[in-house]
């Protein structure tokens, strides 16, 4: 069974059921894991990218409250 590398809890995987670059989601910490190796198994958080939100924001000009941040 593979184990968090944060809290290690199980991720309810097997180990040679991983591929290189699959995410996983721990269920007892929330941490977003990526396989980054299967041999040897290495396992790193995923850093979010907030970046990505300013993508998803649109600004109206006939809004009043333009300039406000809005998702």
């Amino acid at each position: 069974m593979v184990e968090c590398p944060l809290c290690d809890s199980p991720l309810g995987v097997e180990e040679d059921e991983l591929d290189e670059g699959d995410t996983l989601v721990c269920e007892e910490c929330g941490a977003n894991i990526r396989v980054v190796s299967v041999d040897p198994l290495e396992l790193e958080e995923v850093e979010e990218d907030y970046e990505d939100e300013d993508e998803e924001y649109e600004e109206d000009e006939d809004d009043p409250w333009r300039g406000s941040r809005r998702y």
